[in-house]
């Protein structure tokens, strides 16, 4: 029995479609760090990838350095346990997605469409998640910030010591029910009566007496905020507000709403402009160990130029 052998034009077809499925060029390793390749193509992924996401081009310099940079991280990472799985990393996705108001298929499919594969995000997401942990799991006290630090530099900066107190404000929202497609005119009847109860209101016992029992309002259980949970706006109206009386009343949603001001007292939790402080503090300490942290490793670290 004779065989037939393949014709040489269907040898060069089958070639062809084994190249199809095959990288459309060589992964040429540019460096290495720690034994673990960085190539051409990862410089090119990262390099569209930061494009991309800081509307900037940076140099191929500047994206090997983020790529060794990465690789170092993540090797200090596994040294002391800290090696997110991929749900943990894909979890990530989804928050980034979800915070873009899209699915994670629009959002990889978004990146596709500007030459990006969703695995180059992951991996930058992974090296982020591995280094936030590590800087403040080991530097934990060194990145602490006194609140004595944080009172003096308010101080300094406000030249008012009153600015370093906050207010705490204790008070029940009380709502009076206006069904949805109700009449202007039975609005404004409501809008009434909320004046009426302004009137007869003196405490917050009373409040509770008067609205527990009264058809279609109710009062909501009684809520503590500081200066620095609230908006300015609504500050003002709290400090203009008599303690036991309640506030002019606001069209909402839910119906007429009014808030009863049960007690308003100084404290020493949070202000904006003590959170603010705070806030950038901690930032400075955080830059400043990561950075120094980050250069030991680098240091120590074996990096390789292959092909500049």
């Amino acid at each position: 029995m004779t065989i037939a052998l393949p014709s040489f034009r269907l040898l060069l077809v089958l070639a062809a479609l084994a190249l199809a499925g095959a990288p459309a060029r060589a992964q040429n390793i540019v460096v290495m760090v720690n034994g673990d390749p960085i190539t051409d193509y990862d410089i090119e992924q990262r390099s569209k990838l930061d494009q991309l996401t800081t509307q900037k081009t940076p140099s191929r310099q500047e994206v090997i350095n983020e790529l060794i940079d990465d690789k170092v991280k993540l090797k200090e990472g596994k040294k002391y346990g800290v090696d997110p799985g991929i749900s943990d990393v894909n979890q990530s996705f989804e928050g980034m997605a979800q915070r873009m108001r899209i699915t994670t298929d629009q959002l990889a499919k978004s990146l596709e469409s500007k030459g990006v594969r969703p695995e180059t995000l992951k991996g930058r997401m992974k090296s982020e998640m591995v280094w936030t942990s590590l800087v403040r799991g080991r530097f934990k006290e060194k990145l602490l910030v006194g609140e004595r630090d944080v009172a003096q530099a308010v101080q300094a900066q406000t030249g008012d010591k009153l600015q370093i107190e906050g207010t705490e404000y204790k008070m029940q929202p009380i709502v009076l029910i206006v069904p949805r497609g109700s009449s202007p005119a039975f609005q404004e009847t409501r809008m009434k009566e909320a004046e009426q109860y302004r009137s007869r209101v003196g405490s917050c016992e009373e409040a509770n007496s008067l609205f527990r029992s009264t058809p279609n309002a109710t009062i909501r259980e009684s809520v503590t905020k500081t200066t620095a949970d609230l908006p300015e706006a609504l500050r003002k109206v709290l400090d203009d507000t008599a303690i036991g009386h309640l506030t002019a009343p606001e069209v909402t949603k839910a119906g007429i709403e009014m808030v009863v001001l049960c007690s308003r007292k100084p404290t020493m939790i949070d202000t904006p402009k003590k959170r603010e402080v705070r806030e950038k503090m901690y930032q400075e300490k955080y830059e400043k160990t990561q950075k120094a942290y980050l250069d030991e490793l680098r240091k120590a670290a074996m990096i390789e130029y292959r092909n500049r």
